[in-house]
């Protein structure tokens, strides 16, 4: 085990837990990646969500999703990993909004055929209260979400990359496709304009789904 006093930000109360964490993930991907490279993963995982988290006491869990989910994007972007199902990025500014609800109607329409992710390129502290409301108006539960930074490797592994109104902060690589979804943000807006945001989404993503699942369809 490695000491990290370079990440600071409450680390030192939850080291042994991140270690533990970090065990139970480099046996996941054993055989893939060296288990420094995974607890480095890991901690660098914790100091990002920390900076912005506004639960501390929900940290760990949510490191330990975020820290799996980025070996996993890069795992395939090495070429160490294979997917069979397109993948999606979702990108707005804060991962609060826009891009949290159009990752959810997609994992709904695309019933498991996609893999999804979303990502902030200045993550907000929680979600918005009011696209909680509207999404649960439509049985899609958002509670267990959070915000997430954007990192490298999540771009690398998407076949597509989304974004909605977080301009150039989004590396851009060869080989995939690109989109910009020109959508109001829902921060500060009505329940009513917020509801129209989801339907324009919903729509965007319906349209999505047809394009990546029609068998004529390659991706780039």
């Amino acid at each position: 085990m490695t000491d990290h006093p370079e990440y600071g930000l409450g680390l030192q109360d939850n080291t042994e837990l991140l270690h533990r964490i970090s065990a139970r993930l480099a046996d996941r991907f054993s055989g893939v990646f060296a288990a420094e490279t995974v607890e480095r993963y890991v901690f660098e995982s914790y100091t990002a969500l920390a900076r912005t988290a506004k639960i501390k006491a929900f940290l760990p869990a949510t490191t330990e999703h975020f820290a799996n989910d980025r070996l996993h994007a890069l795992a395939k972007s090495k070429g160490a990993v294979t997917s069979d199902v397109p993948e999606v990025l979702f990108v707005c500014v804060q991962n609060a909004g826009r891009s949290q609800m159009a990752a959810a109607l997609l994992n709904v329409e695309a019933k498991g055929r996609i893999r999804v992710r979303s990502a902030g390129s200045l993550p907000a502290a929680q979600l918005d209260p009011a696209v909680m409301t509207v999404m649960s108006e439509m049985g899609l539960d958002l509670s267990k979400e959070y915000p997430k930074p954007l990192t490298d490797d999540v771009v690398r592994a998407s076949d597509v990359v989304i974004t909605m109104g977080c301009g150039d902060s989004c590396p851009i690589y060869p080989g995939k496709r690109y989109e910009d979804w020109d959508l109001m943000d829902p921060s500060g807006q009505s329940l009513e304009t917020v509801r129209e945001i989801r339907d324009q989404i919903h729509t965007k993503v319906k349209t999505l789904v047809s394009s990546l699942l029609t068998k004529e369809t390659t991706l780039p």
